[in-house]
């Protein structure tokens, strides 16, 4: 999985194909704002990565990953998910604990390792925060949309991202609302008014900036 890589370079693959799953280009501020570095820092990573043919560097406009880009970029994000899953199943991490600490050990992990992982794990679809472990050499993973873009009587399993502010998670916490938790959507506000969801028997609000923040994936609408 892109062999003679750094984690830095992996790290700036996985940002830029985050930044632009809308098809758009990444661009460097975008990038360095993901990461947590300066500008000079991702400028000098991406020629790196454009000298190695995994992406296309428009100076002044952005990035996109090539196809080969996109492959090396999945994958790392495939490792990243099952790391986590180890340390959530195996370890008994919380599921944002295990986001934060993969990422220290995941880039030196061999491939071998990482198979035995996924198939020790009995080859667990999501990854604790809910989201869809993608099949190896694969070029695209499953969008899934916001909660707030459901309709009453939409059920949906949650998803929740690592880089949900701490206060938001606890907040969340306290209404149920848990990567894996299956909710029902009851009522949607007009102009961009609150969700109303049931979670385990119970009604909840959420307002309308949250639920864009949660991911859902979408099951079977209940029939009475």
């Amino acid at each position: 999985m892109g062999e003679g890589l750094s984690k830095t370079d992996r790290e700036a693959l996985k940002a830029v194909y985050r930044l632009s799953v809308d098809g758009s280009d990444a661009h460097t501020g975008d990038v360095a704002g993901f990461l947590g570095v300066s500008p000079g820092t991702v400028s000098a990573t991406l020629k790196r990565l454009a000298e190695r043919g995994l992406v296309d560097h428009k100076p002044y406009r952005g990035v996109v990953l090539t196809p080969e880009g996109r492959r090396v970029a999945v994958a790392a994000i495939r490792r990243h998910r099952i790391v986590e899953r180890f340390l959530a199943d195996m370890l008994g991490y919380a599921w944002n604990e295990a986001d934060r600490l993969a990422g220290d050990f995941e880039h030196d992990l061999p491939q071998e390792v990482e198979d035995r992982l996924f198939v020790a794990l009995d080859r667990p679809q999501t990854c604790p925060h809910g989201f869809p472990i993608p099949a190896p050499d694969v070029v695209e993973i499953p969008q899934m949309p916001p909660l707030y873009a459901l309709e009453p009587g939409d059920v949906a399993v949650v998803a929740l991202p690592g880089s949900m502010a701490p206060e938001v998670v606890s907040f969340l916490d306290t209404l149920g609302l848990r990567p894996g938790v299956v909710v029902e959507v009851r009522e949607k506000h007009p102009f961009d008014g609150p969700l109303v969801v049931r979670v385990d028997g119970h009604d909840r609000t959420v307002g309308e900036k949250v639920a864009r923040q949660i991911y859902v994936r979408k099951k079977e609408r209940r029939t009475a």
